[in-house]
């Protein structure tokens, strides 16, 4: 997405001006290594620039070509969204997601749990972040579907450019859901049993919903192309986290690793250790 990059940075720059708690800190759920997850987190964010170097060399359409388009192509479920077009509801959009992306991890350090390990929490936030945004770039780098507004008559300079087929899946509505989802599954791991955590996941459910109902009514994406960027979404912002879970906490855990072996070959994979 644009300025995904951006904002994380913002977001660690913020971390790093963030007080931790004076007080002994609280065991963190999770495990991590910077020499293990900061490649991990750079090596994500090389392969979305790959991604954006492929969407770069995708050709948009030309005037004959979508005037051959044809609702009736789409299929039927989606076949409701085929022509829909509103700049206000693109820019309501834009409204949601982005600042999402700073406030869901922001929040999280009003816990004085989360807040005495503020640091390793953005650090994951980042590499989350970066895992959905390289299956996402990568997706739509080498997929092809036409946004919905194209089968209208709205859009005027958009409707030509290679963006438009980029509409498979829905990147908005995949970064809000992977915010808020992380900040969810990060509370959930920080405070078990909470009486707060039916609120907090409810919250996280219904903002990147709010994002995919404008991503529809702006011609951007079809409904399909919203759940995908939807389930893509929560899924990234829970399973990286429970990735990291310690051992102490869940008797599992499920840690990125990589070395040399004796015959000198690089590896990677994940360690798995059972708590007995």
């Amino acid at each position: 997405m644009k300025y995904i990059y951006t904002l994380m940075l913002a977001g660690s720059l913020s971390a790093a001006t963030t007080p931790t708690a004076s007080a002994q800190k609280a065991p963190s759920p999770y495990k991590t290594r910077f020499a293990v997850d900061a490649p991990i987190t750079a090596g994500l964010g090389a392969l979305s620039g790959v991604g954006l170097y492929l969407v770069s060399q995708k050709d948009g359409l030309n005037d004959t070509q979508l005037a051959a388009l044809n609702k009736n192509d789409v299929p039927k479920f989606d076949r409701f969204v085929a022509g829909n077009y509103s700049q206000t509801a693109q820019t309501v959009g834009d409204f949601i997601v982005y600042p999402t992306l700073l406030i869901a991890p922001g929040l999280l350090a009003l816990d004085s749990d989360v807040r005495g390990r503020y640091g390793q929490v953005l650090g994951l936030y980042l590499q989350t972040l970066a895992a959905q945004n390289a299956i996402f770039t990568m997706t739509i780098g080498t997929t092809t579907r036409y946004r919905p507004f194209l089968y209208g008559t709205e859009g005027s300079g958009d409707r030509n450019s290679h963006i438009s087929t980029n509409s498979f899946y829905a990147g908005h509505t995949a970064n809000t859901a992977v915010a808020t989802f992380f900040a969810a599954k990060v509370y959930h791991d920080f405070n078990p049993g909470s009486a707060a955590e039916p609120f907090v996941w409810t919250a996280a459910a219904l903002v990147p919903a709010a994002t995919a109902y404008t991503r529809i009514k702006a011609g951007k994406h079809f409904l399909s192309d919203n759940i995908v960027g939807y389930v893509i979404g929560a899924a990234t912002g829970i399973v990286v986290p429970q990735l990291h879970k310690t051992a102490d906490r869940t008797g599992l855990s499920l840690t990125p690793v990589q070395g040399i072996n004796i015959n000198g070959y690089g590896y990677s994979g994940l360690a798995i250790t059972k708590r007995l």
